[in-house]
């Protein structure tokens, strides 16, 4: 019988190895998406993921505008804000969105699904939404990736 040690490994930010991923969001559904781009930022695609620590990847999402709802909640469905001064409910549909600021339907959906603390925001920062097919960081050499591809 022999015994088997494994030690768990914990990045440190200095260790950890960031690249840039474009996700082309053409013909595809919102929270699909967004939920590929959560993971990719959030660093869950790879086995040196550390829940504390920032160790995911860059990722920019292009045709931003082309992405669709299923079912009715391109009409139905309701976001939500509040002005700070009282009676000062707003409501807003994803088709007022798209008409105004398309980019901002996939920002939400992604900036919800990434955790609500200060690596939340470090992390969001890593996000670029861009309308149409191109981008400003062709220098970084970006991967386009499926959205099957990445589990």
């Amino acid at each position: 019988m022999s015994t088997l040690s494994y030690k768990t490994i914990s990045v440190k930010p200095a260790d950890v190895e960031k690249k840039w991923i474009v996700i082309d969001a053409e013909n595809q559904v919102v929270g699909r998406v967004a939920t590929r781009a959560a993971n990719i930022l959030r660093g869950k695609h790879k086995p040196s993921f550390t829940p504390h620590v920032d160790c995911g990847d860059n990722v920019i999402i292009i045709n931003a505008e082309k992405v669709k709802f299923t079912g009715k909640k391109l009409t139905d469905k309701q976001y939500v804000r509040h002005t700070g001064y009282p009676g000062g409910q707003r409501f807003a549909t994803p088709r007022l969105w798209f008409s105004k600021f398309p980019v901002r339907v996939l920002e939400h959906a992604v900036r919800g699904m990434l955790p609500k603390n200060k690596l939340g925001d470090k992390i969001y920062t890593h996000l670029h939404v861009v309308e149409g097919p191109n981008h400003k960081f062709e220098a970084q050499k970006p991967q386009l990736v499926e959205l099957n591809s990445i589990r």
